[in-house]
């Protein structure tokens, strides 16, 4: 994932994976005062990024993709169907831009990795026998708690 700012800017396109890419247009950056460090500057420029990606408008990135990539972002996702992704770590803007691009870059590519499938187990015999005994020995505790028995 060490996609430079200037590969994308000559195609206009962002790879993910080797199958998947997503539009330069489908991004939106806006700047923001960061709360970070910033020495002199930080009261007077706007250096934190927050890069918005419309992930219900791309048309490249299958469904599946896009639900998962939805999954992943959480409380990121808006109710408009846009992932914001906010990077103030840095002090200037190009570093804090390829950050948020970065860490969009790794979540679209984890999306596109397709869960693998469960398959049920049953359970083994000596695991079925283990528990059959761990449930007699509860059972042998709970009986000795029983009232005392007089002799008369």
């Amino acid at each position: 994932m060490t996609d430079r700012p200037s590969d994308h800017q000559a195609t206009g396109r962002i790879e993910i994976t080797n199958r998947y890419w997503i539009h330069k247009d489908d991004l939106s950056e806006d700047f923001i005062r960061a709360s970070g460090p910033g020495g002199q500057n930080v009261n007077k420029v706007s250096t934190a990024v927050q890069l918005r990606f419309d992930l219900s408008g791309n048309t490249t990135l299958p469904e599946d993709v896009k639900s998962r990539a939805a999954r992943l972002a959480g409380s990121r996702l808006t109710l408009n169907g846009e992932i914001i992704l906010q990077a103030d770590r840095f002090r200037t803007r190009e570093r804090n831009r390829e950050d948020a691009l970065n860490r969009l870059i790794s979540l679209l590519a984890k999306a596109t990795e397709k869960p693998k499938p469960r398959r049920p187990t049953k359970p083994t015999l000596g695991s079925k026998k283990r528990r059959l005994e761990a449930k007699k020995q509860r059972g042998q505790i709970k009986k000795m708690r029983g009232r005392a028995a007089h002799d008369g």
